[in-house]
């Protein structure tokens, strides 16, 4: 007995004998020697104990104020109170199992006298009460302990172990039926072995979950390598074996199964038939391996690393198809019937799925919020606060989790936390992929415990173990060794498996699986001898093994394999309480916990607020161009600059805000994915919360900029482009989120992204100056058309040169004179030189080449001004030919195009004269000063040098037989009606509508957002990478 156990034994010695008040203390004192000396052997001990015994009694006395008798007993009531804080100062020092051990030595010692008075029932069964030992529990113990009245105790309670059944054989049986029979048969209560002698009885605490046994019997046995001593009680503990000659072994698992046999409605069986699992392109997987397991077990995966315990974990639960073979629960296949399965499983993987920025109860309420959609809120929280009592976690409940390397909690209390996220749902069956790595081995041993509790709520508990501890190593019930390659080796209990890797391989003392003296194992014995290796002839140990995992593979099939029994449970299942929400409730709660996540991270906070207006600052501040003492907005050449800049500012902060939107949540995507919860909810509610992040960004930096340079009057336009600027980059950022495999990938791309907006904008390189092979002189090249950039840096450009409150007073009369004077001023002399050339080369020996082209483009841009309203077209268009034109043709001709000249010049000056009035109406109206000053605050001249193209020198291109027109782009009207215009166009022309440009432009940037919403939707962007990975890794096999 330990000392804690002891001591506790003589404060209780000393209370009772100083309460029952015998006749002297030696008497007492002769009581406590007799029991001593059935339990300790060396006669100094004893007296110490005695001494301890003796002080004790003195102190009691005194502190009971009890008086000394001569002769009989106090049958007066007990001190309730000082006995009850007596008890509960012992208790303190004392575990649960020390706890049942104490009360079943103080029955031993009141039955000194075989016979239990009411005084001294009264005083146990306060103990037992301080103990958290129930009523019944107590009388279990009592008639235990009671010689020959164990058979009173209720079946549920008692296991017996015994070599012939109970009543006469039905002599109908015949000799067949009793030589077949089982070596271990089971009948209700009772387990059959066959060469025991005499009989084992196990009690179960069952409030405690604790084993205790008593051996009636001359056989020589022992429990965790002790000697097991007839009459005398026990604890069996989780992973204890008891031992024999004459029967084999008798394992906790056993004994704890069979009372839950008969506790549990609907058992769980899982069975396993010839599975095999192989990776692409490798012979990395799991080999043949067959199991059939019953609920109530814990079953731990044991190997070395890259064995392929976890990939055995994944295959197990679903997450992994199968390449041969075939899973069950309860007779469903796992695959074929995993909708009727959902929620049976449950999977706990090695990372964390732990929201750092919440709190332990907002983990684990959000969690509960998307598993019981059928709850009420007040079930919620009674589910929530269910298991943070279980879990032991309320001391730290409103805590932030924090990070693996910034805590807030320890190592013990996050894992138990993660498994706490799937227990919550009662799954029937858990895997676990390495609950105790990283963890003390205290926290290692708390968390094993708590799966071990979970075996005896019926549930079948699966998980990987590294480097486990002797105590850790025997709360398994079952143990499966894998090799490399994925070859299953070893099947069966934990502490067993040292003895058949030892016989296997030769050892001396094969029979000793756990130290003689104290009983603990050694599990790395298991590996050691697994991969042990052979020794070369320089006595150094090689790379080559003893024993090749083909070779233990082989063994495994002669000697576990060939023996597993499938069993047939009913075709039924457990009712669970977990039913997903409908995807509303799904967005709901995917959007408040990622908003709280986000809102209790101060510095992030912080940062998203803070940097847009920053960065406006930054850039408005030190583009404030002011050629004299005072600022003028018409004056600040800077304007340009600070509209492309704000354009990157919104695509570069639509990006950094999503890129790690999805990839820092990919584990618990995992885990939720496993759920079935919907990746359509979860999308649309980040997207939700981008929305509005980059709304109030955009904002911010409007404001804070627009009020720095005196932008008046665009600050809603100017918002709006920004913002579908930066939500267009927070759907191509989420996408790339999504698709990469990790952070460091993401922004390596992100300069990929933000390099070709900056070159392919038309604003740092023009469009015209790129690449031949790329640009065009008529449109903004496709490679132009792709960039977010270009769309967004010509709504502003367009929409501030437009739509400003000056320029669009005039805007529609500047467009008539800027039409005019292009045709008066480069197109009509461009066409007359054409015509002179063709006169030129109308002689036998002129150029029929240039001839021919010319009169094409005679054709084509005579026939385009005839279409003007109000013009009277050529008459001898048709004859504009290689075979009708001549000089008189020429002659014609040219007198047409002096006409046209004329028709536009008197269109030039009514669009002059009809601005001219405008202006003169504004200067009556506001004053002269007032209109100038409108001009001064709301046109920039170097914006509108840009629009225009002033500074230019080529106001006119040929173009593959075509004139284009480059003066003036602000003002012309393009001529394709699919959408494509040249840069700077006011309009854009689609199914021969007009749209202006500021919100053609916003449509095409919605319209990629849309379609990037649909990749992502649909995933493809990871689905490519993907495919374009399996492609090299094919090739480099190939």
């Amino acid at each position: 007995m330990s000392e804690s156990i002891l001591n506790a034994l003589m404060h209780l010695f000393a209370v009772f004998a100083t309460v029952r008040q015998e006749g002297s203390s030696e008497a007492g004192r002769s009581i406590v020697q007799s029991y001593l000396l059935r339990y300790l052997n060396k006669k100094e001990v004893i007296e110490e104990y005695l001494h301890l015994f003796e002080n004790y009694q003195d102190f009691y006395q005194r502190d009971l104020a009890i008086p000394q008798e001569d002769t009989g007993f106090q049958t007066a009531a007990l001190d309730t109170e000082n006995l009850t804080r007596i008890c509960t100062q012992i208790r303190k020092e004392l575990n649960r199992n020390e706890r049942i051990i104490v009360l079943l030595r103080l029955i031993e010692f009141i039955l000194e006298d075989k016979f239990v008075s009411e005084l001294e029932r009264e005083f146990v069964t306060l103990v037992a009460e301080t103990f958290s030992i129930t009523g019944a529990e107590l009388n279990n113990a009592i008639l235990f302990l009671e010689e020959e009245k164990d058979e009173q105790i209720p079946d549920e309670y008692t296991i017996y172990v015994q070599a012939e059944r109970p009543g006469s054989l039905d002599e109908l049986e015949g000799d067949w039926i009793e030589r077949n029979r089982p070596v271990n048969e089971i009948q209700d209560n009772k387990i059959i072995k066959p060469g025991i002698d005499g009989k084992i009885i196990f009690l179960h605490f069952r409030s405690l979950n604790i084993f205790v046994l008593k051996y009636l019997g001359p056989d020589t046995l022992t429990v965790d390598g002790n000697l097991l001593d007839t009459g005398k009680v026990h604890l069996f503990d989780n992973g204890s074996i008891i031992r024999g000659s004459g029967f084999g072994s008798i394992y906790y698992s056993e004994i704890a199964s069979l009372l839950l046999q008969s506790s549990q409605e609907i058992r769980i069986t899982m069975n396993a038939v010839d599975i095999e699992f192989r990776f692409k392109n490798s012979e990395n997987g799991i080999r043949r391996f067959s199991f059939s397991e019953d609920s109530g077990q814990m079953i731990g995966i044991m190997g070395g690393s890259g064995v392929g315990k976890s990939t055995l974990l994944y295959l197990l639960s679903g997450q992994l198809p199968l390449a041969n073979g075939q899973i069950t629960i309860n007779s469903y296949d796992l695959h074929r019937d995993r909708f009727k399965i959902k929620g049976i499983i449950g999977f706990v993987p090695q990372d964390d799925l732990l929201f750092e920025e919440l709190t332990v109860y907002q983990n684990l309420y959000y969690n509960a919020k998307l598993c019981f959609g059928n709850y009420s809120e007040r079930q919620l929280l009674e589910t929530v606060s269910n298991i943070i009592t279980e879990l032991d976690l309320a001391e730290i409940k409103n805590l932030r989790v924090g990070s693996p390397l910034n805590k807030f909690i320890s190592g013990g209390q996050r894992k138990r936390l993660n498994i706490g996220l799937e227990l919550m749902r009662e799954p029937s069956v858990l895997f676990i992929d390495e609950p105790t790595s990283g963890l003390s081995s205290m926290d290692a041993e708390n968390v094993i415990r708590l799966l071990k509790e979970q075996t005896i709520k019926g549930k079948l508990v699966i998980a990987n173990i590294h480097q486990p501890s002797s105590n850790i190593f025997k709360m398994f019930d079952k143990l499966w060794v894998l090799d490399k390659g994925g070859f299953p080796i070893y099947s069966g209990n934990p502490v067993d498996a040292i003895v058949y890797f030892k016989k296997l391989s030769s050892f001396a003392e094969i029979s000793e699986a756990e130290c003689p003296s104290c009983g603990t194992v050694n599990p790395e014995q298991i590996l050691q001898i697994v991969e042990a290796k052979l020794v070369d002839e320089k006595g150094k140990y090689s790379q080559e093994r003893k024993i090749l995992p083909e070779t233990w593979y082989e063994h495994y099939q002669e000697n576990i394999a060939k023996d597993v029994v499938f069993k047939e449970p009913k075709k039924i299942l457990p009712a669970t309480s977990f039913r997903i929400p409908d995807i509303n409730v799904q967005f709901k709660v995917f959007f408040l916990r990622n908003l709280l996540s986000k809102l209790t991270n101060r510095q992030y906070v912080l940062l998203n607020l803070i940097e847009a207006p920053l960065l406006a600052f930054i850039l408005a501040y030190f583009t404030k161009y002011a050629p004299g003492e005072h600022y003028i907005f018409s004056e600040n050449k800077n304007l340009p600059a600070y509209l492309f800049m704000s354009v990157i500012v919104a695509i570069f902060m639509g990006l950094i805000v999503s890129a790690e939107e999805i990839i820092r949540d990919r584990k618990i995507l995992h885990r939720e994915a496993f759920l079935n919860l919907s990746w359509f909810s979860y999308i649309n509610s980040k997207i939700l919360y981008l929305f509005a992040l980059s709304a109030v960004q955009m904002l911010l930096y409007v404001l804070v900029g627009n009020w720095i340079l005196e932008i008046k009057g665009m600050t809603f336009s100017y918002w709006l482009i920004l913002f579908s600027t930066a939500f267009a980059a927070n759907m191509l950022g989420l996408n790339i989120s999504a698709g990469m495999n990790s952070i460091v990938n993401i922004y390596i791309l992100i300069p990929l992204i933000l390099i070709p907006q900056l070159l392919l904008s038309g604003v740092t390189v023009k469009f015209d100056d790129l690449h031949k092979s790329i640009t065009s002189k008529v449109h903004v090249p496709v490679i132009g058309d792709m960039m977010a950039s270009r769309w967004a840096y010509e709504a502003l450009a367009v929409e501030q040169a437009k739509n400003n409150r000056f320029d669009r007073n005039f805007y529609a009369y500047d467009q008539q004179i800027s039409m005019a004077q292009f045709k008066i001023s480069y197109l009509i002399p461009r066409l007359l030189n054409k015509l002179d050339e063709c006169n030129r080369n109308l002689d036998v020996g002129g150029d029929r080449q240039i001839l021919e082209a010319n009169l094409a483009l005679l054709h084509r841009e005579v026939e385009k001004l005839g279409e003007y309203p109000g013009l009277f077209p050529f008459e001898h268009e048709d004859h504009l030919n290689m075979n009708d034109f001549d000089e008189e043709y020429s002659a014609s001709l040219e007198d047409w195009l002096t006409y046209i000249s004329l028709f536009f010049k008197d269109i030039s000056r009514e669009a002059i004269s009809q601005r001219d009035k405008v202006y003169t109406k504004l200067a009556d109206s506001l004053g002269s000063e007032a209109v100038f000053k409108l001009r001064q605050d709301f046109q920039n001249n170097h914006l509108l040098e840009q629009v225009t193209n002033r500074l230019e020198v080529l106001q006119i291109l040929e173009v593959d037989g075509k004139l284009i027109q480059k003066d003036d782009p602000i003002y012309l009207i393009p001529e394709s009606n699919i959408g494509r215009a040249h840069f700077y166009a006011p309009y854009k022309k689609f199914n021969d509508q007009l749209t202006d440009t500021k919100w053609f432009n916003l449509m095409i940037l919605w319209g990629f957002s849309f379609i990037v919403y649909i990749t992502l939707l649909l995933d493809l962007f990871r689905k490519l990478i993907n495919y374009i990975n399996s492609l090299k890794l094919r090739r480099e096999t190939i």
